[in-house]
């Protein structure tokens, strides 16, 4: 293959970003778009960086000591990157290189002022925009220096910034190429940055114009507040003009000067809106070309706008694809889910499939249309009401889009608007044995799975699957199933209600849930506590378990004294837990029976942390205070007016909160049983495609949807490439933070609480589980990394049932994301956990280790000096 060094602009476009990088790629493909003029130029390309690194031998040792630096030690990336850099320039540019460069220049006048920009290969990508990473050098003039600003910009490639993005971002720095653009110099009166859609709201119908007198570097370095106009369907709809004192202008003989702004243009707009609107035409043009919103460096010389750059925005978060134009409202499921992690494409549409709604995936995430139910009165109450019990930040949201009158289409009561919101289900008898019965027939359901699933391969297997999707949903969808868990619900809501009527007493069902019969997520965490009980008499198996890292552990242990009791006990707890794990509505997250070393802290804790017996003393403290409480509050309601109605209704009441609170965490447990026996078996048949050689590694179905899976079992072919854009897109996800609520517009509306009830700096969330508890904040990202002491209280950004074992070896609960009746609330009023959730990022006000009290009766946290 020839090698190419020097490119023209307007020889290359964005298929090219392996030869000039992703800035000469775009620049590229810019001037090639009707009506935008882009500065005259051409592109040193990566074939000339990798003939320059080839002579330097030292090059590959220190490129493999950065891979296998530790992208926080910051210390040594700055040593290891400066010595690339200075190896990398201190190489000579070969002749026939350094002719070709400057032939190019000849060509457009060698005596001209350039811009000489970097343009590395992993740069200005869809899902990284690397802005920033590597160096631009404004206003240089002559061979020898383009020369020299070359070699610079190729070692740009490695700035400590640019070495620790891509650690961070898993991109192989001996993967990466460096390419130089250079092109005439602009010498602009006035420059800045064009958003194509809002960078902070995420609109996509918004543009954002930042915009600065001279140079825009000025802006970029931060030397100046940009003056920042907002244009929405061709019109400025909102401007700010900053004061300019300084901006940087260009030296005749090279350089650049930062210089002082005439005191009497300092409030001088650098932009009319008449050039903001036509700036935004040119921006809608581009944006249109390379179809994704895009974040635009522009200069306006003599009241022309030239572009100078053009790279995606990263930060936004992608929007549903409807297929039409409508207006549409969707809500989070992750956030009623605890789950607000991305998934992959397998856990995606197994969901999708097995959901009782719609479900919308965008950014790795799923969300529910409820435009239609917002549009009618009569739905739009009933949804306004589930959604502020749940998560009164949804609520406030949907409230805030509503409150603009004009987004969501209004229709008559009595529309067509799609599946019901969950309104009341017929009422049921107070009676423990619905609940057996309905345990009983979700556990033959799952027995019965796991008796016929055993027999399927091949398209069979996948043909059952979907039968067996029917199957769960059915059991879902079972009238006594929404009975019995609305029973309990509604009982919580009428007990809360009622007793602050009554009593002036806030959140008392909280006390009157404690140890609920039949939770078996509660019961999970007490189990857990059994099992630290077999444990904790025998010394050296506590030993081996502080250092066990291998997942093959539990063969390890009858090696040890008492071993094989431990490891009985961790397997029986496996056989009727281990389906569970963090992130459990993703059937392709690891579980406990397959990480069972997840566990193994959580034991060791409990084991510290707790006397033999615990579990039974536990369950039954909360049982006699449930009893205390149901005494005391029946008494206080007897010494009202009218007190014998309102205390044998309040009986009533108590009685099926008991009953039926319980089986709220039941049919969870039903899917993520399901979920396990599905995935197990979707494993064999891939390990039977890597035998095939259809697949490299079995895991990669987890990047396939379920239909394609389905497709690739019936034919023996798969897309590689497909399955390697999708690893990619899945950890760029990972950046993105999903919105409580998002709009077809792209706008990602927070919410907000509205309340004034609160202490001055306090952090305010939903009151959950009533009391108030002070202790040390131990803020925990990673359940596996948890480490607790006795009273610790634990921060956290959201908590499914697989955090349970933790609740009890602490004093609090605070998390960024949860409702009333989610897992986490549920959990901490079973045991008795003061608890706030829904705190909006706690897990970055709060830091590790500080002293905080926490409000659970009236949802606020207090970060205590």
């Amino acid at each position: 293959m020839i090698e190419q060094y020097v490119m023209g602009l307007q020889e290359v476009d964005e298929t090219q970003v392996a030869v000039v990088g992703g800035k000469g790629a775009h620049l590229g493909a810019l001037s090639r778009i009707e009506g935008i003029r882009v500065p005259a130029g051409f592109c040193v390309t990566t074939d000339a960086y990798r003939r320059i690194v080839a002579q330097a031998p030292s090059m590959a040792d220190l490129l493999d000591q950065l891979a296998h630096l530790n992208p926080d030690d910051r210390e040594a990336i700055r040593t290891l990157s400066a010595e690339v850099r200075r190896t990398i320039e201190g190489i000579a540019i070969p002749g026939g290189l350094a002719a070709e460069i400057t032939r190019g220049l000849a060509q457009l006048g060698e005596q001209a002022a350039y811009a000489v920009r970097s343009s590395a290969t992993a740069e200005d990508l869809p899902t990284a925009s690397f802005a920033g990473q590597q160096d631009t050098y404004l206003n240089v003039v002559g061979p020898a220096a383009i020369l020299q600003h070359v070699s610079r910009c190729w070692a740009s490639l490695f700035t400590e910034r640019a070495v620790t993005y891509r650690r961070r971002n898993g991109i192989d720095h001996r993967t990466v190429g460096m390419a130089v653009v250079v092109q005439q110099m602009v010498f602009a009166q006035a420059a800045g940055i064009l958003f194509t859609a809002d960078p902070v709201t995420g609109d996509r119908k918004v543009a954002t114009v930042d915009a600065g007198s001279g140079l825009g570097e000025a802006l970029v370095s931060g030397l100046v507040n940009p003056d920042v106009f907002k244009v929405r369907d061709g019109e400025v709809v909102a401007k700010t003009v900053a004061a300019k004192r300084r901006a940087i202008h260009p030296l005749p003989g090279g350089g650049t000067q930062e210089v002082v702004i005439d005191p009497q243009r300092q409030e001088q707009a650098a932009l009319t809106d008449a050039q903001v609107v036509r700036l935004v035409q040119l921006g809608r043009r581009i944006e249109a070309h390379f179809g994704r919103p895009q974040d635009i460096e522009w200069c306006l010389v003599d009241d022309g706008f030239q572009i100078v750059q053009s790279r995606p925005i990263t930060t936004l978060f992608p929007i549903p694809e409807t297929g039409d134009q409508d207006n549409h409202v969707y809500v989070s499921v992750g956030h009623g889910q605890m789950m607000t992690d991305p998934m992959k494409p397998l856990g995606l549409s197994v969901w999708q499939l097995t959901a009782l709604a719609p479900m919308h995936e965008a950014g790795g995430r799923l969300f529910v249309d409820v435009t239609r139910r917002l549009a009618s009165p009569a739905s739009r109450a009933g949804l306004l009401e589930m959604m502020g019990r749940s998560d009164p930040l949804i609520r406030d949201a949907l409230e805030t889009v509503l409150d603009r009158g004009d987004f969501v289409p209004s229709l008559p009561d009595g529309g067509p608007v799609g599946p019901p919101t969950g309104g009341a289900p017929a009422p049921i008898e107070t009676d423990p044995a619905i609940v057996s019965e309905l345990i009983e027939r979700s556990q033959a359901s799952i027995a019965a799975l796991r008796r016929d699933i055993r027999t399927k391969t091949g398209p069979a297997l996948l043909d059952f699957l979907l039968e067996a999707f029917e199957e769960q949903k059915r059991v879902l969808t079972d009238p006594l199933n929404a009975q019995a868990i609305m029973a309990g619900m509604e009982a919580t809501w009428w007990l809360n209600d009622k007793l602050y009527e009554w009593l002036g007493e806030k959140n008392a069902a909280d006390t009157l849930t404690l140890s609920a019969p039949d939770n078996v997520t509660s019961e999970m965490g007490l189990a857990l506590l059994d099992v630290a009980d077999v444990i904790r008499p025998h010394p050296e198996v506590v030993a081996f378990l502080q250092g066990v890292e291998d997942e093959g552990f539990l063969d390890e242990l009858p090696k040890f004294a008492g071993g094989s009791e431990a490891r009985d006990a961790i397997e029986a707890y496996l056989d009727r837990y281990g389906m569970r794990c963090v992130g459990e509505i993703d059937i392709t997250r690891p579980r406990w029976r397959e990480r069972p070393t997840t566990l193994v802290p959580v034991i060791l804790d409990n084991v510290k942390l707790f006397e033999p017996g615990a579990a039974e003393r536990r369950f039954e403290q909360g049982r006699q205070e449930a009893e205390k409480k149901e005494r005391d509050v029946l008494s206080r309601l007897r010494a009202l007016p009218d007190g014998e109605r309102k205390a044998d209704e309040a009986k009533r009441m108590i009685d099926r909160v008991r009953t039926f609170i319980g089986y709220r965490e039941y049919p969870k447990y039903g899917i993520v049983s399901r979920l396990l026996v599905y995935k197990q078996a979707l494993l064999e048949e891939a390990e039977r495609l890597v035998r095939a050689d259809v697949l490299p590694e079995k895991e990669d179905i987890f990047y396939l949807t379920f239909q394609e899976l389905h497709d690739v079992v019936r034919t023996n072919q798969v897309d590689d490439r497909l399955i390697g854009q999708r690893k990619d897109a899945h950890r760029s996800y990972h950046a993105l933070t999903p919105p409580r609520v998002l709009t077809s517009d792209g706008e990602a509306i927070t919410g907000a609480y509205r309340r004034d009830d609160v202490p001055a700096g306090a952090l305010i969330g939903l009151p959950v589980s009533a009391g108030t508890i002070e202790g040390r904040a131990r803020v925990i990202l990673d359940m596996a990394e948890a480490e607790l002491e006795a009273g610790d209280i634990l921060v956290t950004a959201h908590t499914d049932p697989s955090w349970t074992p933790l609740f009890l070896a602490v004093s609090g609960l605070v998390t960024e994301v949860g409702g009333l009746m989610t897992h986490g609330a549920v959990i901490a009023r079973e045991y008795g956990l003061p608890a706030v959730v829904g705190v909006v990022d706690a897990t970055r006000l709060i830091r590790n280790g500080q002293r905080i009290r926490v409000h659970g009766t009236d949802g606020y946290v207090e970060i205590l000096p």
